[in-house]
């Protein structure tokens, strides 16, 4: 039998210390929750993933204050990629090439910067974050686990777990080395193949896999043949940099024998000279991954006490790095909201929202990647298909649509409420007094814009005053605007502008709306 610590209970376990597991603990412990993340894993996984993070994960980060971790980020990957180039251009005896500017791609037909009309409004009030993109899952990775340790959040790694049973008041986690832990909730967080998804009995429905994909950093001879960036072959897709080494290839024959069998050199090295018909020899790898396009997603992210998070609660193809930053939107979303219910601000009910709210971005994710590979199949239907989008990608509303969709500014929850904001992302105001809105959104905590300097507005809020920051400034750039309240997500809850400010005190739209999200405000 195994010993119970219950002088180390916790009011939420999470399991797995990737991108998404940090992510939530750094959000819980912001809200007022005791934290556990455990992680099989000694160290942070190097292995090449993800290399880009979208609008809403960037503004997330952004809000909690880690611009200028970013935006060093950003630039260390950008030298890599001028190194790179640089050694391309030697290579064909022409000069350095110029980076161009980051736009994305759609199933690898890569898309002008040129081309983007950034005066469409969903680009707009991004702030000084719209720049940044080019982060490395693992740095984030790194990133995350750093600000976990400032904010006192314990993460044991080595610790695997290997069951736990659920009731009314919580949930006993058994880890390794045969230990228990008492916690109040428990968030799977740890990854497509979630051992928390499949003992607490989550449904998983979705598309069984058809390609065998890996992604490598490696030291190779014979390259001369590459081609840079993404191509396409008779066989399959393959992409060749941007950053030195790195290679990426696809092949339609199905998915893996045997994806628990480890990945070898030998093998990416057949796979890469069946792909591109060049006699490629891979010296050296420094990093390298198998994968599929297995696509599925939890009908629900919540069962009683257990909740699931990222990969956990839905897996897809990895192009377009919509992964990662669909973890991260799981994380804000419910970081908050089991904080609140944990700490007894909100009823258990709030819970209910984070499934209805990230369920449709999800099942949007999933189609998103659905469709890429249809158009990379190596079959004449499919290529016709692929030369009718390219034509399309390549004018201005074409580009304009699909950097719109990659970059995640169109995601929004349907919340009640009629002003057009609610349920968007907060515009990132230039405030009075210098600061922005996301300078106030550090601490995790929501907030009530007070834009005109308004008594009776203040009023209706001082009941959440432990819940509810509330600030008073103007935002001379947008005189329109009276009020807003942010959610701790950076969502707008509520809204208010020169023609839309409640009369009622009694029972108005704001104390509706600081209610629904945050409770019955304190005697």
């Amino acid at each position: 039998m195994t010993e119970l610590l219950t002088d180390t209970e916790y009011d939420v376990v999470v399991v797995g210390a990737g991108p998404v597991g940090l992510m939530l603990g750094c959000e819980l412990a912001l809200g007022g929750a005791r934290t556990l993340i455990v992680e099989r894993l000694a160290e942070v996984d190097e292995t090449i993933k993800a290399g880009a993070i979208n609008s809403p994960t960037a503004v997330a980060l952004y809000r909690r204050g880690l611009l200028p971790a970013l935006a060093e980020v950003q630039e260390a990957a950008m030298s890599r990629f001028r190194e790179f180039m640089k050694a391309r251009g030697a290579e064909a005896g022409a000069g350095a090439v110029p980076p161009p500017r980051f736009a994305g791609h759609f199933a690898g037909i890569m898309l002008d910067a040129t081309l983007l009309d950034e005066s469409d409004p969903a680009f707009a009030d991004l702030g000084p974050v719209a720049g940044i993109g080019l982060v490395p899952q693992a740095t984030l990775e790194r990133l995350l686990g750093e600000r976990a340790r400032e904010l006192g959040v314990e993460v044991r790694r080595q610790v695997e777990l290997t069951g736990f049973d659920a009731d009314d008041d919580g949930v006993t986690v058994r880890l390794t080395p045969g230990r228990d832990v008492r916690a109040g909730w428990l968030v799977g967080c740890d990854g497509g193949r979630s051992t928390v998804r499949k003992l607490a009995g989550f449904d998983f429905p979705g598309t069984p896999p058809e390609i065998t994909g890996y992604q490598a950093i490696a030291d190779m001879t014979g390259t001369e043949g590459l081609r840079h960036g993404w191509q396409t072959t008779d066989v399959g897709t393959y992409v060749h940099g941007p950053m030195p080494g790195r290679i990426l290839t696809v092949e339609f024959d199905g998915p893996p024998a045997d994806r628990e069998t480890p990945v070898t050199a030998e093998e990416l090295q057949a796979g890469v000279r069946r792909v591109t018909g060049v006699d490629v020899t891979v010296d050296k790898v420094h990093s390298l991954t198998r994968f599929t396009d297995n696509c599925r997603q939890a009908s629900s992210y919540r069962t009683g006490r257990v909740l699931l998070a990222g990969d956990a609660a839905h897996v897809h193809s990895p192009f377009g790095g919509q992964g990662l930053n669909l973890g991260i939107g799981d994380a804000m979303n419910l970081g908050w909201k089991l904080a609140a219910v944990v700490r007894g601000h909100a009823p258990e009910g709030l819970l209910d929202s984070y499934t209805r709210e990230r369920h449709p971005i999800g099942a949007w994710v999933l189609e998103w990647t659905r469709a890429q590979i249809a158009l990379m199949r190596p079959e004449s239907h499919a290529r016709a298909l692929r030369e009718v989008v390219t034509g399309m990608a390549g004018t201005v509303d074409g580009t304009t649509y699909l950097v719109k969709k990659i970059s995640g500014v169109w995601q929004h929850y349907d919340l009640p409420g009629d002003h057009p904001m609610v349920g968007r992302s907060a515009p990132d105001l230039e405030l009075a007094d210098g600061t922005r809105l996301a300078d106030h959104l550090h601490g995790g905590r929501a907030l009530l814009l007070d834009l005109t300097d308004d008594p009776k507005l203040r009023a209706r809020a001082e009941g959440h005053g432990d819940r509810v920051d509330v600030r008073t400034v103007a935002a001379p750039g947008r005189p329109e605007l009276t009020a807003l309240l942010v959610r701790p997500d950076g969502y707008v809850a509520w809204a208010a502008d020169t023609e839309h400010i409640p009369e009622d005190t009694s029972d108005d739209a704001l104390k509706t709306a600081l209610e629904r999200w945050f409770g019955a405000p304190a005697s």
